[in-house]
């Protein structure tokens, strides 16, 4: 899957004040917006139709299971920390969303396999419009294309993924309930003698009179964990088809058994701008940090 393209004619040019660039990702949500326009201030009519907010991915993944950690040796003697991702029945498409009849172009997966028991009605009437088995996780991959995808086809991460591959790794943190300040945010205790009578707590959260009241984000007691988190650009160590799991360097989100969405890893600013240049021959080229940070200014705002 190519990353970017590129077409700098006067990127070897760093005494230029005004470069011209023209680039394009695979998943930038609007690749053919004019560039640098958010540089400038321009009215333009809103349109009536909704707007999905949803996060562009750079390609379709796919839902495992964490296993476990384990020590993994390579050739040379070096020990990786990795993350064993095990998976289940599952990772069928179970619906093709397009921008004709949803606004939208996304691909839904299915994975892990339940009894017909476990859901409801309306769900298995959704699984059973697409033909597949009934599926306990239901998750969506927006993409620019959904055209190679077909409703019960099987996505096979031998296929999707290979060794060396960056990945990006979202689940649910380990919940640890209700936390102090110093677990939750890494404060400092007060002394222990001397006479001191405050030790954990928690201290001032603010002034008097003015402003009179606590400021909203302040850092606080309270329930810490259990949240969304994804973890960017982790390495695909090893893959083993035999075991059907997948060893990830790296700590991955939750405790085992939990779920975790893996998908392709996205590549912004300066690494888009380094792989643009490489794969556009411009290697022996040295562009100044004007021409970089103009790059990464564009694929910041897309």
């Amino acid at each position: 899957m190519s990353i970017a393209y590129l077409s700098l004619p006067s990127l070897g040019h760093c005494c230029q004040k005004s470069p011209t660039f023209s680039l394009k990702s695979s998943f930038l949500s609007k690749p053919t917006k004019t560039q640098f326009s958010f540089a400038f201030k321009t009215t333009q009519k809103r349109s009536s139709s909704h707007i999905v907010s949803m996060s562009m991915e750079a390609g379709v993944g796919v839902m495992g299971t964490k296993l476990g950690m384990m020590s993994f040796f390579e050739t040379d003697g070096t020990v990786v920390p990795v993350t064993v991702v095990g998976f289940r029945e599952g990772n069928i498409v179970t619906q093709v969303k397009t921008s004709a009849t949803d606004g939208y172009d996304a691909v839904q997966v299915g994975y892990r396999r339940v009894r017909d028991k476990k859901l409801t009605k309306p769900e298995l009437g959704h699984l059973g419009k697409a033909g597949v088995i009934p599926m306990r996780h239901l998750q969506e991959f927006r993409l620019q294309t959904v055209e190679e995808f077909e409703t019960g086809q099987k996505l096979d991460v031998e296929e999707l993924f290979k060794e060396g591959d960056l990945v990006d790794v979202s689940g649910t943190t380990i919940g640890k309930g209700f936390q102090g300040g110093i677990k939750r945010h890494n404060f400092k205790r007060g002394q222990m003698s001397h006479g001191s009578k405050s030790h954990r707590a928690l201290g001032s959260i603010g002034a008097g009179t003015t402003p009179g009241r606590v400021y909203k984000g302040k850092k606080m007691p309270g329930r810490m964990g259990g949240s969304k988190r994804k973890i960017r650009k982790l390495k695909i160590v090893k893959i083993d088809n035999d075991l059907k799991v997948v060893m990830i360097k790296g700590a991955l989100p939750g405790k085992p058994g939990n779920l975790l969405r893996i998908t392709p890893a996205k590549i912004f600013y300066l690494s888009i701008c380094l792989v643009s240049v490489t794969s556009a021959g411009l290697q022996n080229t040295y562009p100044s940090v004007h021409h970089l940070n103009f790059l990464k200014l564009q694929c910041i705002h897309g």
